[in-house]
């Protein structure tokens, strides 16, 4: 069941009499339930459908749909309540509030949604029970991303959005977060878009969607995805 849809999405930005497309006609679908990365070279406009589908910014002309909501139809204020209430976002650099614990980041966000799941439980899936007490600095990098997607989860999003989720850690650490991304997908059934320029991690996407030059030049299924722990780079 299609869940995502971008049909003829452009974004424009304009510099004076300067534009420039960062999307330029973009269509693509996602089932519910998938995990799909989209993958490109830097400049591709992986990142801009990335803002245009979490509600962070708007589209030129075309259609975003999430379900059976026209996201692209939204007023600011319905796209502040949609970026709260439906998509939990995983950047490169963790965003964690310095001065609080594991376990004091994830419930900060579970503050502000309507159905969030428990903080600490939500830590102990991402293997993270003995930590929780501990602040940022006293967690490796790949804790802290643990941390992240758990402070995602736990607003018990829609749609899970992660923007090169594994640039700021070593291929080992790496690994372990996509094997985590996967589990998650598999286990509770969220639809994960993946951003990355690196085509590795097209091997364990069950949709894989390639871009260039602001448009998606090819999107494929992929019938047999690879575990996230085999996966090299």
């Amino acid at each position: 069941m299609t869940f995502v849809r971008f049909e003829d999405v452009h974004k424009i930005y304009r510099t004076g009499e300067v534009e420039i497309a960062a999307v330029d006609g973009v269509t693509f679908d996602v089932n519910r339930g998938e995990l799909a990365v989209i993958v490109g070279p830097s400049g591709a406009g992986k990142t801009t459908v990335l803002n245009l589908l979490g509600g962070m910014d708007t589209c030129t002309s075309g259609t975003i749909r999430l379900g059976n909501d026209e996201i692209s139809a939204f007023t600011p204020r319905r796209l502040t309540q949609y970026r709260r209430f439906d998509i939990g976002f995983v950047f490169q650099f963790y965003n964690l509030v310095p001065n609080l614990t594991a376990l004091e980041n994830v419930e900060l966000a579970t503050q502000i949604c309507r159905e969030p799941l428990d903080a600490a439980e939500t830590l102990l899936e991402v293997g993270l029970e003995n930590r929780m007490d501990n602040f940022p600095s006293q967690l490796s990098g790949g804790e802290q991303q643990r941390v992240a997607i758990a402070r995602a989860l736990a607003k018990n999003p829609r749609l899970l959005l992660c923007d090169e989720p594994t640039g700021a850690l070593d291929s080992s650490t790496g690994t372990s977060i996509l094997t985590l991304l996967q589990d998650t997908s598999r286990r509770t059934g969220h639809t994960v878009i993946i951003i990355t320029h690196n085509h590795a991690l097209t091997a364990m996407a069950d949709r894989i969607i390639q871009m260039n030059n602001g448009q998606v030049v090819d999107v494929r299924t992929n019938p047999r995805p690879a575990r996230a722990s085999t996966i090299q780079w």
